[in-house]
């Protein structure tokens, strides 16, 4: 229970990684609160993790707006007294693309939502963590921004790569603070929308989908696709105090594709 007795915020609790992260946290004793922009299936999530609803709390939020970032920040603080760790999952990453394909409102939409939507979540939850006397911002990077995947994503791998830029300033500027930034970089994770891609590759190639599973997995040393959950052990560690002396670390969780 390296959680207990501590409020975690995660932003983009979807049906991947963010639900993830935020059942794990709850797992190990964490109160929990959840935002994305859809509220209804964000209250399912928050139901099916939490059926008594006591520990696990919706919000809606858009990381673009800034005071929908501060209301998700004060929905923890009003309702569990404090803020202890947010977690920044929210991402678009749904734009493909080379430097001479990819258009210019991609661009600005990839930075809008992936560089200013995570600073303005980190923004919202400082005051809440000063008060705290301290806590941890985790933030989720990609492998696509060191390894540029078959499908081009530049906007997004660029986007991805400017938050490890600013993660080292808020190192600096949030230390004395006793805040912590660190970020977890995933590659492939074995989840809903990786199930979906292998499922449409498989079909459109008439091939088996333990196939298409076996290539993406191919340059992983360990020989498996990381799991959401994998991902979101690596997220509760930086959470907890058993991380309480890292800040400005990127922790790889890739199953050893990359080596850096």
């Amino acid at each position: 229970m390296i959680l207990e007795n501590k409020t975690v915020v995660v932003s983009g609790v979807g049906p991947g990684l963010g639900r993830e992260v935020a059942a794990t946290a709850l797992r190990d004793g964490a109160n929990v609160v959840i935002g994305a922009r859809s509220e209804g299936p964000l209250k399912e999530i928050a139901a099916r993790i939490d059926p008594s609803g006591e520990r696990v709390v919706p919000c809606a939020t858009d990381i673009t707006d800034p005071d929908r970032c501060e209301t998700l920040l004060q929905a923890a603080a009003d309702r569990f007294g404090g803020v202890d760790a947010v977690v920044q999952v929210a991402a678009l990453d749904a734009l493909f693309g080379t430097l001479e394909s990819t258009s210019s409102d991609d661009w600005r939409k990839s930075l809008e939502v992936n560089v200013l939507g995570t600073v303005q979540i980190a923004r919202a939850a400082l005051p809440h963590l000063k008060a705290r006397g301290g806590g941890s911002i985790v933030l989720v990077g990609s492998q696509s921004m060191w390894l540029p995947p078959k499908m081009p994503q530049i906007a997004y791998a660029s986007a991805k790569g400017a938050i490890v830029s600013a993660m080292y300033h808020m190192v600096r500027e949030l230390g004395p603070h006793r805040i912590r930034v660190n970020m977890v970089i995933p590659t492939w994770m074995w989840g809903p929308p990786v199930q979906a891609y292998v499922k449409w590759q498989a079909g459109e190639r008439g091939v088996a989908e333990e196939e298409i599973v076996s290539e993406i997995a191919a340059n992983m040393p360990l020989g498996e696709i990381p799991a959401d959950e994998d991902v979101a052990e690596a997220v509760v560690f930086f959470c907890s105090d058993r991380a309480r002396m890292i800040t400005g670390e990127t922790l790889m969780v890739n199953a050893g594709e990359l080596l850096r």
